[in-house]
């Protein structure tokens, strides 16, 4: 996992959702509420990730993604 000083501020939530799509998971855009959009793994967990995504968030969000499926920052 980075520290967070190695994590870009102010990613565009469009490509992320991309990559995760790529790496096997299901990018539901109903599922979330208001601004935030739903991603399932494929064992069932979710992760709600948010319209504006900043260092913290996407730093929670990386850790979770690495607790549910194993897939790593590098």
């Amino acid at each position: 996992m980075p520290s967070l000083s190695e994590i870009p501020d102010g990613i565009n939530r469009t490509k992320f959702l991309k990559a995760l799509g790529r790496l096997g998971f299901k990018v539901n855009t109903i599922g979330g509420k208001g601004s935030h959009v739903k991603v399932e793994y494929k064992n069932g967990k979710t992760i709600t990730v948010p319209d504006k995504i900043h260092k913290q968030t996407l730093y929670y969000i990386l850790k979770e993604i690495e607790s549910y499926s194993g897939v790593t920052w590098d």
